[in-house]
C-alpha cells in the first residue's frame, strides 16, 4: 500500500489556494487509488518543538560520530519521532504559499527539524551530501500573489520556493518531483479561470 504524507503550509484552512490545488490532485488520485493511505500534515496546527541548542548539539555529535547523552539524546529521540513519520511515506504531497519569496516559517521549522545526518542525509568528506531516502516522489502544489514564472523578475519577486524546495528534497534523496503552480493568484486578469485551469493541471498528474 502506497502512504502519502500530505504537508499543508499554509494557515489560511479553507482559504488556502494552495492546500485547494493539492485537495484537487489528491481527490482524483484517490479515485484512482482508492486503497492509498493519507497522513495529513497540517503545520498550522501541529505542535512543532524549537530548534534548540541541544537539537543542534545533538546533529554536531551524530555529524562527529559521537554518541548521545543526557539532553542531547532526549532531544535526537525527538527529532527522529517527528522525522520518522516523514520517511515512512513513499509519496509527499506538499502545498505551500510563497512568503518573501520564500517558504512560511513553520515549513522551514519543520524542514530544519527532520533534515538530518543519518536520518534524511549524508556527508562524504570527498564527494559531498547524499540522500538516504529512497524510491520516493514529492508533488508541489505551489503558490504566489505577485510571482509568477513569467513575470519579471526581481520585480515581481524571486522564486526561492520552489528552488529551494527542490534542493531540499534532492539532498534528501528524493528525486522524482512534479510541481502545479497557480502563478500569480493576485496579478491576473481572470484568477478564477487561472485557478481552474491549475485544477486542471493537477487532476491531470495525479491520473
Amino acid at each position: 500500500m502506497t502512504k502519502l504524507l500530505y504537508i499543508k503550509a499554509s494557515p489560511r484552512g479553507a482559504e488556502s489556494k494552495s492546500a485547494a490545488l493539492a485537495d484537487a490532485y489528491l481527490a482524483k488520485l484517490r479515485a484512482t487509488h482508492p486503497a492509498i493511505e493519507v497522513d495529513t500534515l497540517d503545520l498550522a496546527t501541529e505542535r512543532l518543538p524549537d530548534y534548540d541548542g541541544d537539537k543542534v548539539a545533538a546533529k554536531m555529535t551524530v555529524i562527529m560520530g559521537q554518541s548521545h547523552e543526557g539532553a542531547q539524546k532526549t532531544a535526537w529521540d525527538e527529532l527522529t519521532e517527528i522525522a520518522n513519520r516523514f520517511i515512512a511515506a513513499d509519496t509527499y504531497l506538499i502545498a505551500t504559499p510563497m512568503w518573501n519569496g520564500g517558504l512560511p516559517y513553520k515549513f522551514k521549522q519543520y524542514i530544519d527539524l527532520i533534515h538530518q545526518p543519518g536520518l534524511l542525509w549524508g556527508l562524504d568528506p570527498e564527494k559531498g551530501y547524499f540522500g538516504l531516502l529512497q524510491n520516493k516522489k514529492a508533488v508541489l502544489a505551489l503558490t504566489s500573489g505577485a510571482f509568477g514564472p513569467n513575470m519579471p523578475s526581481p520585480a515581481f519577486g524571486v522564486d526561492y520556493q520552489s528552488t529551494y524546495l527542490k534542493f531540499w528534497l534532492n539532498q534528501a534523496g528524493v528525486e522524482q518531483i512534479e510541481e502545479i503552480r497557480f502563478q500569480p493568484s493576485l496579478l491576473t486578469a481572470d484568477p478564477e479561470a487561472d485557478f481552474q485551469a491549475a485544477v486542471a493541471e493537477a487532476e491531470k498528474l495525479a491520473a
